[in-house]
């Protein structure tokens, strides 16, 4: 599915009202002012409630597998990395001209802060990586279906999920097999046996899988969960191996947020590091 030139927009619009609206929840220096990050005005801030009402409301367990069966064969398109990069930036064609950055000097915004902290080579490839799921907006996927928090399904929505209120539109709200506080899992079963909502985090998780550390799997997985790795919400379904690799999901997450400026990488100048970088961990084409 092609998107118009206006929907690429609405795409774009609405990932950056989401970063927004998470830097503003969860900012690094509480007293730092929040103008310092982004300007924030009211209209906006509507924008993100009617996107989380969205999201809350048809984020069922049954939608995430159903999304899962329809987009985990990866049958849509092979590309090499840089060419994925470059489809995803299409989502900026008529980008808010106050940041003229597209996706890939935020992403290589993201990448080079942990190059220039000395971090593995996987964790700066991962940092490069993190947010390619979005190409599902290009893929015809709604806004709320890709970017947001993230969350499980099949058990009780955290009232530790952002405007948990709006859950109270959500089938699974009220449906005994999902409304209890382990709904279809057992306590402690470890996240890999769990569904979470459907997005680009858990999308690129599974293009992902094969050629990364683990640790970095997880930085991709759950980079928007922040129901767990701010809140704590979900330690009765995690093990003590998901707890010791959230250390690194914490570890990633300020550079993702904290990262964004309107400085421009110099994309010419990098791309051969990353080229190189991507022929160590990844094949020549990814299946999305």
């Amino acid at each position: 599915m092609k998107l118009s030139a206006d929907q690429k927009k609405q795409a774009h619009d609405m990932m950056e009202l989401w970063e927004d609206d998470v830097l503003e929840r969860y900012p690094e220096n509480p007293n730092k002012p929040k103008e310092e990050f982004r300007n924030y005005d009211n209209p906006a801030r509507d924008t993100v409630k009617e996107f989380y009402r969205m999201n809350h409301t048809h984020q069922t367990y049954d939608f995430v597998l159903e999304k899962e069966k329809e987009f985990l064969s990866l049958n849509r398109r092979e590309m090499s990395l840089w060419d994925a990069v470059e489809y995803l930036n299409t989502l900026v064609d008529d980008s808010d001209p106050d940041i003229d950055l597209d996706q890939t000097q935020h992403l290589l915004q993201t990448s080079e802060a942990i190059r220039a902290d000395g971090q593995p080579d996987w964790f700066v490839l991962t940092g490069f990586l993190h947010d390619l799921g979005k190409v599902l907006c290009l893929f015809g996927e709604p806004q709320w279906a890709v970017v947001g928090d993230t969350f499980p399904v099949g058990c009780q929505f955290s009232d530790k999920i952002v405007y948990p209120d709006f859950f109270k539109a959500n089938p699974d709200y009220t449906n005994e097999r999902y409304n209890t506080k382990l709904g279809v899992y057992q306590e402690n079963c470890g996240l890999r046996n769990v569904h979470m909502s459907w997005g680009h985090d858990e999308y690129l998780y599974h293009i992902m899988k094969d050629h990364l550390p683990e640790e970095g799997l997880y930085m991709i997985r759950y980079h928007s969960f922040y129901a767990q790795h701010r809140e704590h919400a979900y330690d009765h379904l995690m093990d003590k191996h998901d707890h010791a690799m959230f250390k690194w999901v914490d570890k990633f997450n300020p550079y993702d947020l904290y990262t964004k400026a309107p400085v421009k990488p110099n994309v010419k100048e990098l791309r051969p590091y990353y080229e190189d970088l991507a022929a160590k961990y990844l094949p020549d084409t990814l299946r999305f």
